[in-house]
């Protein structure tokens, strides 16, 4: 059904990719899964502790750990179950494009690659949530006349709109738009836009912070040196992993593109499909 030949996009419904993982790699899938198991546990238990300790900022604590422990138990299932095959729904290990409802594969194919995505998005959480508690604070001191959000509302206002374009991802492959590998490409492509913002967004928010810190010591007579490095190194941790991630998810989604048979192979095989659903809906109409 609307395979395009050498498509990588839509391949023939009984040729999934048949690329396991080497024995080093399947070893390695169990050690990194039991190891964000470890850290759900050690989140856990700092969730707790900061319960019991109170104060003002339990809110925010309870939250950058909460995200923490989801991200590792979704990392913890994602290498144990679909990558390792330890309970064999392992699928193919080289991504393979196969559309729903069309091959036995496709119910792993789809969990394995929503678990992934959904990983990547609370990982990205948890930088999100520090960057909009930073633009809360720099506000106070940059725009100090100026009417506040509560940063809890916004960061789930951008969480949940993350979420409803994963839903509508997936819709679109349960739907038939497209395959496996087109829902890989619209993760690839969210996470690289979603990196470079970070990036954008940390560098921009750092320089004020160090601006704010300097400014506070010299009205103080107090050094603030500690405070700076502490910024410095937070930027540079996260800039490093941000601009790595936009290079990885880029350079994916290129391969991608540039795997099809020709420029506009994917163009042609989304709008047929498009067309297929809309004439479909307008007769079911009748």
């Amino acid at each position: 059904m609307y395979t395009i030949q050498n498509s990588t996009f839509a391949p023939s419904q009984d040729q999934p990719g048949n690329e396991y993982e080497t024995s080093f790699e399947y070893h390695c899938s169990i050690v990194l899964g039991v190891a964000f198991l470890c850290t759900m546990f050690i989140a856990l238990k700092r969730i707790v502790y900061s319960h019991a300790q109170g104060g003002t900022e339990t809110t925010v604590v309870t939250a950058f750990y909460s995200l923490i422990l989801i991200t590792s138990a979704l990392r913890g299932v994602w290498f144990l179950v679909f990558t390792s095959g330890l309970l064999k729904l392992q699928v193919s290990y080289e991504p393979s494009a196969i559309m729903a409802f069309s091959h036995k594969q496709w119910l792993c194919t789809f969990l394995h690659d929503l678990f992934q995505s959904l990983g990547s998005i609370s990982l990205f959480s948890i930088f999100i949530l520090i960057l909009v508690f930073w633009a809360d604070i720099l506000k106070k001191y940059f725009e100090p006349g100026a009417k506040r959000n509560k940063p809890m509302a916004t960061f789930q206002s951008l969480v949940i709109c993350l979420i409803l374009i994963e839903i509508a991802n997936c819709s679109f492959f349960l739907w038939g738009f497209y395959s496996s590998e087109g829902m890989i490409l619209a993760n690839a492509s969210l996470l690289a836009i979603v990196s470079i913002v970070c990036v954008w967004q940390i560098t921009t928010f750092s320089n004020q912070f160090r601006t704010v810190l300097k400014t506070l010591g010299a009205i103080n007579q107090v050094s603030t040196e500690s405070q700076v490095k502490r910024i410095v190194w937070i930027t540079v941790t996260g800039n490093i992993f941000f601009v790595m991630r936009a290079f990885m998810e880029t350079w994916f989604a290129a391969i991608l593109i540039i795997s099809y048979q020709s420029k506009y192979a994917y163009l042609k095989l989304f709008f047929v499909f498009v067309h297929e659903k809309i004439n479909v809906s307008c007769l079911s109409c009748f």
